[in-house]
């Protein structure tokens, strides 16, 4: 379980955070909803060790998230960030493989791994081999992805994955993200503006403004109990014709 307590950060004179409260569940998928400048990405680098409350706690499965155990609950998380941040000079393949490099997986196991992965993701090994730049931006999260869950890690961790993308091509890969995420199980901490995609992946969903936790719940939480007039205007503020929230 990723449980943040009362966590606050400054950015200089700036609150990014404001007392923010919340619980990811293990296996569930927990969608961080608002828009740019609430602060979600934060919480995202608070998890990731890349950011020190300035007050508060954070912890995974217990353990304080801090300089002694970053590297070891990091090794536990695997990241996707908008447009993949794939490295421009490695192949798709090479991208991938990268993630093993640390742990010093032999050749055999990271192309049994690799193969696996890529079936899931629908990429052929003539698509792996091009380079980024070569490459869709649906593509490119695929190879995001797969190099996000190369370690299988047991957390994942989205910021905006989809963002950049199309309508068409945003909505096949939700589609295919939710049905990864139900067949893998993983704890994912998903960052979006959309609520459409909320609404889609998310089992529990935290919206957030100006640094601070609005309202959790379900996707009918929000839409049928609205805790705030906030929470009504973010709504009705996007087309409401999302789908049925993810089941549990």
């Amino acid at each position: 379980m990723i449980v943040l307590r009362e966590v606050t950060k400054r950015f200089g004179p700036s609150v990014a955070l404001d007392g923010v409260s919340l619980e990811v569940s293990p296996g569930a998928t927990h969608v961080l909803l608002g828009s740019s400048g609430s602060g979600k990405s934060t919480v995202l680098r608070i998890i990731l060790g890349l950011a020190v409350p300035d007050s508060g706690t954070a912890t995974v499965d217990g353990v304080p998230i801090d300089a002694r155990s970053r590297d070891r609950l990091v090794g536990r998380m695997g990241y996707v960030v908008q447009d993949g941040g794939l490295y421009p000079h490695l192949t798709a393949r090479d991208n991938v493989a990268l993630a093993a490099d640390a742990p010093r997986w032999p050749r055999a196991r990271v192309d049994a791994r690799i193969a696996a992965l890529a079936g899931m993701a629908g990429l052929d090994a003539a698509t792996l081999g091009r380079y980024p730049r070569e490459l869709s931006g649906g593509q490119r999260q695929r190879v995001s992805l797969m190099r996000a869950l190369l370690l299988d890690p047991p957390i994942l961790l989205l910021d905006e994955p989809l963002g950049a993308l199309d309508p068409i091509v945003r909505a096949e890969l939700q589609d295919q993200l939710g049905q990864l995420f139900a067949a893998l199980a993983k704890t994912v901490v998903l960052v979006t503006h959309d609520i459409r995609e909320a609404a889609r992946l998310g089992h529990t969903i935290t919206l957030m403004t100006a640094g601070r936790v609005v309202q959790t719940g379900t996707f009918a939480d929000l839409v049928e109990r609205p805790a705030t007039s906030f929470v009504r205007q973010f709504l009705t503020a996007q087309t409401l014709d999302a789908p049925a929230p993810a089941s549990r």
